[in-house]
């Protein structure tokens, strides 16, 4: 048994430190449930608790403990039974399990003063200024108490999640694990422009500490008033046994795949906080309280093959195909792999029976091999030498996992590099989708970017489904793409790890590509919000031969290299405005893009500094939040009318 204790010992601390430190996790989260839940038996009532802090320390106004964990139905009706035998019959609270990071935000007088990470749960992690980029995490709170900590959890939302996640494989970056480790290491980066680009988002589950207003007598009202106050705050049911707990577990478990956010499970609370008083805690865990844990839909299919994808950078992207198998309501017939690396680790082999899962129940993944199921004719994978697409070498650099094509004029890179350029948030070429980019490249019409503004009608009416006035309306579209100005250019050449922010930052700080080009890496940096890595990603790009044929190519077919220069002291210099909504003439993005150009700033949250709400269709509580603290709310007409637009 000693033996036993001390192997799991180390097991966990060695996952606690690839978790907590690295975010790296080197294990599924059922697993590591599994070994703890082992360990717990062995050791008795002992608490333990993994992590170490990477940033300066933050004592908890109050303990962030943890919660008890159930893996079946028996044990929840146990739990109930011995709160029921402490206290008598009550009423619960059952909400969703956000898989996240656990975060206390602390207000002095309204204002956010300190977010913390849970760390050990008596100290934790300052991580304010990264709380100030999350646009659900209110700023300012109005009526509040002179004291206030709220907790929550900090989430990646799903289709966020499967965005970056793609984003990274297309740049040969390694993957995120699951949301959760997304999360947690977005939010826990020393540079807040790492977790604003993020979409990180915030749900409130618990007032923790109070000083300066009244409690109120059940934690269904503390999280009315969270909601009060400006937050996102936990959905919950109340029931008053066992059976009506057991429905609503049912019920959560049914819609886990609709959720916003991951979820591994359901919590169940006691509802009055005087109950709670009396039930107190052990070391490690309330006794109000458990979280039903969810066992993860894996089911077991067959790899029929595994295929290569070539992206716009040249990256080659293995991904599996399976026999088809039913997962969380849907069809899966394609998993990711990811990488090289990842199919040499698992050793995933074409003919073996694997156990597949959803990652944040949309990606599927291969978690393992059955290999009592592998037949005799299975043999190691291969990873191609030459690019499955044009024949070319294939390289993989030091440093990274990626496996690159060394072809310039790849073709399934240009199909790629076409439709992210023409794409509405790079140079917005109306009527060129997925479709007319293969189009184009497969009747060889154009070879490179600079190309498309060579097309003729003649040459579009020879391609399958264009008419004159379709063909006549791409030539528009694309002529009308030359006017788009510098930031979206930048953008739309497909830079690695040069976004839309980064872009329009680079271009209204020198405003134009002479400049840019003639710009060395530590005049780059010296740009608002531009690092090491943008500033030698984008020397590296702009050094090389293609890029500066490319660009000379752009010019003289009269692609707009330019941007005005942001001076100090704008237009609306000193203004503060919030979106809120749908707006239907522009995206967010580009609204705030429009609010940075006539020099003032976009805000995600809505205090009494806001100058202005920008109120869409469908606005939410932010819209709510301006009118009670007396912000000008603006129509997208009138903002419209504001921009001279």
């Amino acid at each position: 048994m000693q033996e036993e204790i001390k192997t799991l010992r180390e097991l966990l601390s060695r996952a606690d430190e690839a978790y907590y430190l690295h975010d790296d996790p080197i294990m599924q989260d059922d697993e590591y449930d599994a070994l703890a839940r082992r360990l717990r038996d062995l050791e008795g009532d002992v608490s333990r608790v993994g992590g170490a802090a990477a940033f300066s320390p933050v004592t908890h106004d109050v303990p962030l403990m943890s919660l008890q964990d159930v893996f079946s139905m028996d044990e929840l009706r146990a739990f109930c039974a011995r709160t029921e035998e402490a206290v008598g019959e009550t009423e619960y609270c059952v909400e969703p399990k956000i898989d996240g990071l656990s975060v206390a935000l602390r207000y002095e007088r309204g204002t956010l003063t300190v977010a913390a990470t849970r760390g050990d749960g008596v100290t934790g992690e300052d991580v304010t200024h990264n709380a100030m980029v999350v646009d659900s995490i209110p700023r300012e709170i109005a009526n509040a108490p002179d004291r206030l900590t709220v907790r929550g959890e900090v989430f990646m939302p799903r289709e966020t999640f499967a965005r970056i996640n793609s984003e990274l494989d297309e740049l040969g970056q390694k993957p995120f694990a699951n949301p959760r480790n997304a999360a947690a290491g977005s939010f826990r980066q020393k540079d807040a422009a790492v977790a604003a680009q993020r979409g990180l988002s915030f749900i409130a589950f618990n007032i923790q500490f109070m000083e300066g207003a009244p409690w109120p007598e059940t934690h269904g009202e503390t999280l009315d008033m969270l909601k009060n106050w400006g937050f996102t705050a936990n959905d919950y049911t109340l029931a008053a046994s066992y059976e009506s707990i057991a429905r609503e577990i049912e019920r959560i478990g049914a819609e886990r795949p609709s959720y916003p956010f991951d979820t591994d499970g359901a919590v169940v609370k006691v509802n009055s906080l005087a109950l709670r008083e009396t039930l107190g805690s052990t070391a490690r865990a309330p006794r109000w309280a458990a979280a039903y844990k969810y066992p993860p839909e894996r089911k077991e299919t067959v790899v029929r093959g595994i295929e290569i994808q070539v992206g716009r950078t040249g990256v080659l992207t293995p991904r599996a195909l399976l026999e088809p198998v039913n997962i969380s309501g849907s069809t899966v017939q394609y998993a990711t792999l990811h990488n090289r690396d990842l199919i040499e680790q698992k050793d995933i082999r074409v003919g073996d029976a694997v156990l597949v899962q959803k990652a944040g129940e949309i990606i599927p993944e291969i978690i393992s091999v059955v290999r009592e199921k592998r037949p005799p004719e299975a043999v190691p994978y291969v990873f191609p030498q030459t690019c499955p697409e044009c024949g070319s070498p294939v390289v993989s650099p030091e440093g990274e996992v990626a496996v690159r094509c060394t072809a310039g004029d790849c073709p399934a890179q240009l199909v790629r590099r076409l439709i992210h350029y023409a794409s509405r948030d790079a140079m917005d070429i109306e009527g060129m989708g997925v479709a007319t980019c293969e189009l184009l490249s497969q009747k060889g019409l154009v070879t490179s970017l600079d190309g498309l503004y060579r097309l003729t009608l003649e040459e579009l009416l020879q391609l399958e489904g264009f008419a004159e006035k379709s063909a006549r309306n791409l030539l528009s579209a694309i002529e009308g793409s030359k006017q788009r100005g510098l930031a979206r250019l930048l953008f739309g050449l497909g830079i690695r790890h040069v976004g839309q922010k980064a872009a329009l930052t680079l271009a209204q700080t020198f405003g134009s590509m002479d400049a840019l080009i003639a710009a060395p890496e530590e005049e780059l940096t010296a740009a608002p919000d531009i690092g090491p890595v943008i500033a030698g990603s984008l020397r590296s790009y702009l050094d090389a031969d293609p890029a500066t044929t490319l660009v000379a190519a752009l010019s003289a077919e009269g692609v707009d290299m330019t941007a005005e220069i942001k001076r100090s002291g704008g237009e609306w210099s000193g203004l503060t405005f919030v979106l809120t909504g749908t707006l239907e003439t522009m995206t967010r993005d580009e609204a705030e893009a429009r609010i940075l150009e006539k020099g003032g700033k976009a805000a995600g949250s809505v205090s009494k500094k806001t100058s202005y709400v920008i109120a869409g269709e469908k606005a939410g509580s932010k819209l709510d939040k301006a009118q009670s603290l007396g912000v000008k709310v603006l129509s997208e007409q009138e903002f419209l009318a504001m921009l001279g637009s």
